[in-house]
């Protein structure tokens, strides 16, 4: 297959992915029959179709448009729809806040996980966390008995569950959670210690 088919091919299901459903629309798509014509590309074909190599691989969160980024460099290799933690809007201050943290972070473990399919542990707190945490507490912008909090991630759904992505409502505590494919998708090439997660606004 030449290089041009396979850009071809790779285009279409990334053009997909990129589009964020209307939460207004999830009934109707919950019951569409027909099957999608445009073919939706496997991570991992991206990636070797592309001769990328797996360490150079990072990922990035957009907030504001509820998608995740699969990239290597400054290329988007795949995205995927997310949802964050129940007040999304801004950085997590403290314990509590159900706020989805933002920066650069790597990741601590990842392992299967009992009610959330998998868990990706998110190396937060970082130094960069603590140290606007100790300025909050100084300049008073949170109660000097805060805490700053932990254990955030990306995780899935229960089973049977993906709907709580498509409809787009933010309701984690500050994790991000992804449908249970997708996060299947991307957590072979998550290396914890090693693979970066930027957050941004």
């Amino acid at each position: 297959m030449g290089k041009a088919l396979v850009c071809m091919l790779l285009a279409l299901p990334l053009a997909v992915a990129c589009q964020v459903p209307d939460p207004d629309r999830s009934q109707e798509i919950a019951i569409r029959s027909e099957p999608l014509l445009v073919p939706v590309v496997a991570l991992k074909r991206i990636v070797d179709s592309l001769s990328i190599a797996p360490d150079s691989i990072r990922l990035h969160v957009d907030k504001k448009s509820r998608l995740f980024h699969v990239m290597a460099g400054t290329q988007v290799l795949k995205s995927y729809p997310c949802v964050l933690g129940e007040n999304p809007v801004g950085d997590k201050f403290m314990q509590g806040d159900r706020k989805t943290p933002e920066g650069s972070f790597t990741f601590r473990d990842k392992y299967p996980h009992r009610e959330w399919h998998k868990f990706v542990w998110i190396d937060h707190p970082n130094a960069e966390s603590w140290k606007r945490f100790r300025e909050r507490k100084r300049t008073k912008a949170i109660p000097e008995n805060a805490r700053i909090g932990g254990e955030i991630g990306i995780h899935g759904v229960p089973d049977g569950m993906d709907h709580w992505i498509i409809q787009g409502s933010d309701w984690t505590w500050g994790c991000i959670a992804l449908r249970n494919a997708d996060l299947d998708e991307i957590y072979p090439f998550i290396k914890p210690r090693t693979t970066t997660i930027t957050i941004v606004p």
